[in-house]
């Protein structure tokens, strides 16, 4: 071609089709979040993504005693038919790819969402997104939980089996290590975790299905992944997970179709690296992140969602949701990347980092599978994740690990997009009694007798093995609710109480702890024993990463902890205090539902006798809100900022040290 030759549009190289572009949203109300979804489709979005809020995730209705304060704070309440009729009003299913983050109760919401579909007239064998439906890291990093491993498992063969004949175009189950990383994971330790996971719902599903299916079948089974900011691993991460996905497919399962091998994942970026100090720079750190599941062709993900700048700081605004979807949609059609095909493949330094992943994530793997698979080894993952997230902390705080405007940089002009309305948006706390007075109502109006009969018919077919999905769906169309569905499985199963990852001797960690050390027993000699500190997660919020390595480093540094993990009701707290004898009670709250939870947690405190006994308290918070809890009573309010965690234990033993003439 000549110099002077210009390239004519047919011979412009074949662009790539776009991933599907979400973002994750729901809050407040079903019929709030429908109109969010509705806007967000008609600016640009591909695909919805559903946040459920904590009530509904873990299998109560919005008038559980567990509820208070949790209503639509993290995402949408949904108790019934009604509900998700509102959820979806005017979008039409059919044609819709949905991914439901939704895991104990995904056999329940997938059933209602099936409903919904047959009420709009959809052919249900052409529906498509996706379930999460993991358990496996439910136990390890969200805490969203309700029955037992075991039961847990058959519950996502289930909707596996169900989906592969009924609704084939259908995820069944996205394998999430996206919590694994919020919960400290090192690259290898997610792969493997969430490797070890695929593999016990693909050995549960084959006796389920004929051999000849059973291919088809693993192709339904997507990932849905986390990506950092050390975007250049990561990318060779998600290498490494194409790599060893073929690798089980065909070594352990016999799979030849290169169709059924592909490793399909969705992904939201990292947002445990957001930080609430200088919350601007988050947009550059999402992007980059975002790299890191798109430059690859070999491993770019079919579905992105992205953070919003703001996320450490509270709820992001429909604006800010916005901007972060724009950011997805410039990198899709504005730039050339979907041009070219893989721009790493054959690049050396590529290459051996994903050689080096995938060697410590068969290492890994090998371990595992020596403890019985992921089902036996959960106790063991848990105790991994906690010690790599204490490692994470431990090298932030000693300056190994830079985090602009946290460790380095701090100093910086304030940031103009926190401005009026502090920069997110506060669920109004009016919307919980107008979903009670909701549920209510329709509790009222359905046909009492056809939901005993549809309750019955749920939990004979659970404890007799039956595939719980087609009693789940009659259930949905006879008017159940979340809690009266989740109750059937409780009865039937039991409930679970997950690892904590704290127990067993102090780490051998030393710098730093030499002088807290030296003031914990000072302050356990005036006290006349060792200085109690009881911690505690009340509410549904399972987010527990903050919990455990303030545990973790309260007793490196010689305290008597007592942290009994996560769903505690205040009242529970309160006697756990007293029966301990704590000389300091710590609350950590991530979900926004500290006000409420607060308030009744200081209220039971003073009823107790406990008035004395200081109270702190860190989440998401605020500092409108932290104003409220100091004026509780409450004595010290820690929020991301608070990185620090040798501060935070100093407070600890200044609070609990007597006043001298009550130590003479």
């Amino acid at each position: 071609m000549s110099q002077t030759q210009q390239i004519q549009p047919d011979d412009r190289p074949q662009k790539d089709r776009p991933w599907l572009i979400r973002t994750y949203a729901g809050h407040s109300t079903a019929k709030a979040s429908n109109a969010l979804y509705r806007s967000n489709l008609e600016k640009g979005q591909t695909g919805l993504s559903v946040a459920f809020d904590l009530p509904t995730q873990t299998g109560y209705d919005s008038d559980h005693i567990l509820a208070r304060g949790e209503v639509g704070k993290v995402g949408v309440p949904v108790c019934h038919l009604g509900d998700m009729r509102t959820l979806f009003d005017q979008i039409p299913l059919e044609q819709m790819n949905t991914s439901m983050t939704i895991n104990a109760t995904a056999p329940w919401l997938l059933s209602l969402y099936i409903a919904v579909a047959e009420e709009q007239g959809a052919d249900v064998t052409k529906l498509q997104g996706t379930v999460q439906n993991d358990l496996i890291k439910e136990y390890l990093s969200r805490g969203t939980y309700i029955c037992p491993p075991e039961p847990s498992l058959k519950m996502i063969a289930d909707v596996a089996e169900y989906c592969y004949t009924n609704v084939p175009k259908w995820n069944p189950m996205n394998v999430c290590s996206y919590h694994l990383q919020e919960a400290g994971a090192t690259p290898e330790q997610e792969l493997a975790f969430a490797l070890a996971t695929a593999i016990a719902v693909l050995d549960a599903l084959r006796p389920r299905v004929a051999e000849e299916d059973f291919p088809r079948l693993c192709g339904r089974i997507s990932f849905f992944v986390n990506a950092g900011i050390r975007f250049v691993t990561e990318m060779c991460k998600m290498r490494a997970f194409v790599d060893l996905w073929d690798e089980i497919l065909v070594e352990r399962y016999g799979v030849t179709d290169v169709k059924s091998r592909r490793f399909r994942y969705g992904v939201q970026v990292n947002s445990l690296g957001l930080t609430e100090q200088q919350p601007e720079n988050n947009v550059y750190r999402i992007l980059i992140e975002m790299l890191a599941v798109t430059l690859s062709k070999k491993a770019r993900a079919r579905a992105v969602q992205l953070p919003a700048w703001n996320e450490a700081l509270g709820l992001p605004r429909p604006w800010d949701q916005q901007w972060s979807m724009r950011m997805q949609q410039i990198m899709a059609f504005e730039t050339d990347l979907l041009e070219y095909d893989d721009l790493f493949d054959g690049n050396p330094a590529v290459d051996a980092k994903v050689e080096e992943l995938k060697a410590g994530a068969r290492s890994e793997l090998s371990n595992l599978d020596s403890m019985g698979g992921a089902i036996g080894a959960i106790d063991y993952m848990k105790s991994r994740l906690v010690d790599s997230n204490a490692d994470r902390l431990n090298r932030i705080e000693a300056g190994e690990t830079i985090v602009v405007g946290v460790n380095k940089f701090q100093k910086g002009e304030p940031s103009p997009l926190m401005t009026g309305d502090g920069g997110i948006m506060v669920v109004d706390p009016a919307v919980e009694q107008e979903q009670i007075g909701r549920l209510q109502e329709w509790r009222a109006s359905r046909d009492s007798k056809a939901v005993e009969r549809a309750l019955a018919d749920l939990r004979a077919a659970a404890a007799s093995g039956k595939n719980v999905m087609p009693a789940s769906i009659a259930a949905a169309k006879a008017g159940v609710t979340t809690g009266e569905w989740a109750a059937q499985m409780r009865v039937v199963h039991g409930e679970y109480r997950g690892p904590t990852g704290v127990s067993g001797a102090p780490s051998n960690k030393t710098e730093g702890l030499d002088d807290i050390r030296d003031a914990v027993n000072a302050v356990s000699d005036k006290l006349g024993r060792r200085l109690k500190f009881v911690i505690g997660k009340p509410g549904l919020d399972g987010h527990s990463n903050g919990a455990e390595q303030i545990a973790f480093r309260a007793r490196d540094c010689g305290m008597d902890i007592t942290y009994d993990g996560i769903r505690l009701t205040p009242e529970e707290i309160v006697n756990k205090a007293l029966e301990d004898s704590a000389h300091v009670v710590g609350l950590s709250i991530l979900s926004g539902s500290h006000i409420p939870l607060v308030e009744d947690l200081m209220e039971r405190m003073s009823k107790a006798g406990l008035q004395e006994t200081p109270v702190i308290v860190g989440g998401i918070i605020p500092d409108e809100d932290a104003q409220k809890l100091t004026a509780m009573g409450v004595a010290r309010v820690y929020t991301p900022k608070d990185f620090e965690l040798n501060t935070i234990m100093s407070d600890i033993v200044t609070l609990a040290d007597p006043k001298p003439e009550a130590a003479e």
